[in-house]
């Protein structure tokens, strides 16, 4: 697309209180069945719609349809048992109860293309998806089966990539990578991590991006962010290797983070999907915050460069609250956009 600071959101947005319980994670459907899935789409319409009205450039579906960024997928392969479970240490900071490989892993049909193809079918504008990253997934689970993180995370790459060239092929702009792990688990990232993600992104001609942010604003992250001291480098460890891989878009936190702004001078010549609105904060930013916040990135990625994001997704917020921030990251992106208009007059 030919927008200047065209405008995106990470990942999840709040789903409307009839088909799940607002403001919680893993929340159960309310509904089942046909009406189960008329309510989905019913669901995806409206953030499309949320989305265009609020100035979003690059709409995704708000991950309406499912219940989780990363279970969701897992539960469409086999060679994973859900009823089977144990209590692992996720992204080392809480403990969950997970499913358990025990078996090897395949996707047996396609997951989320149905559903891109209905996005696709309802707007005209440029599309993302999001997909779990390898070593994310991995971390999501317990290894009965391969007792190996990276022999496991080479086998979700392979998968990630067949579905990957399905959502290209349903007409998706922008493939979205999640990979909070990469924050967490610093030597596995230099190991294997990037190589595995560069798998699940093989052969693609789309866009793609990798997502890699501090977590939802949820206690057990806003607990661990406390213990990060007053500067966030762990950026300083992936970002080197991400600049040098295929991956053609990195997605960062940055608004009310202590991420060194200019961490981003690592990544120069990738785009960069800049985190402009926190996401463990119900306060809606100013557009002038989002504005300053841009200004500050300018410093260390050309303008043609940069997409405003959001921190992570925002499916724990209140609806009025999620939707209250897109109309901010718009009003401020739009800033930027007529002081670089003005700037640009004045050369010429």
């Amino acid at each position: 697309m030919n927008t200047l600071l065209p405008t995106t959101v990470v990942g999840s947005l709040p789903k409307p209180s009839w088909l799940a319980q607002p403001e919680t994670l893993w929340s159960p459907w309310k509904l089942e069945g046909d009406a189960l899935l008329e309510g989905k789409q019913d669901a995806l319409r409206i953030a499309i719609q949320e989305q265009t009205r609020r100035g979003i450039d690059i709409v995704s579906d708000g991950e309406q349809t499912r219940q989780h960024f990363v279970t969701t997928f897992i539960e469409h392969l086999s060679g994973v048992d859900f009823e089977q479970r144990k209590t692992v240490r996720i992204r080392d900071r809480y403990d969950a109860s997970v499913p358990t490989v025990v078996g090897p892993v395949r996707r047996e049909r396609p997951v989320f293309v149905e559903d891109a193809k209905f996005l696709r079918a309802t707007t005209d504008r440029p599309i993302k998806w999001t997909l779990p990253g390898p070593m994310t997934m991995v971390d999501t689970l317990y290894d009965d089966h391969y007792k190996s993180r990276e022999k496991l995370a080479w086998e979700f790459a392979a998968i990630l990539n067949e579905e990957a060239k399905e959502l290209e092929a349903a007409g998706v702009d922008i493939i979205q990578f999640d990979e909070p792990a990469f924050n967490v688990f610093l030597d596995e990232v230099k190991d294997w991590g990037v190589a595995a993600l560069e798998r699940a992104a093989e052969g693609l001609r789309t866009e793609t991006a990798v997502h890699i942010c501090y977590g939802y604003g949820i206690k057990a992250n806003t607990d661990w962010k406390a213990t990060l001291g007053s500067h966030w480098r762990q950026y300083e460890e992936s970002f080197p290797l991400l600049q040098s891989s295929s991956i053609d878009i990195i997605s960062l936190e940055c608004q009310n983070s202590h991420v060194p702004m200019d961490l981003i001078e690592l990544l120069r010549g990738k785009k960069v999907m800049l985190g402009a609105i926190d996401v463990a904060n119900e306060t809606i930013e100013t557009p002038e915050e989002v504005a300053d916040t841009l200004r500050k990135a300018l410093q260390f990625v050309d303008a043609d460069k940069l997409i405003p994001s959001s921190n992570c997704g925002m499916a724990p917020f209140p609806r009025d609250v999620a939707l209250a921030k897109l109309s901010a990251l718009s009003a401020g992106t739009n800033i930027i956009r007529e002081e670089l208009a003005r700037s640009a007059a004045q050369v010429s």
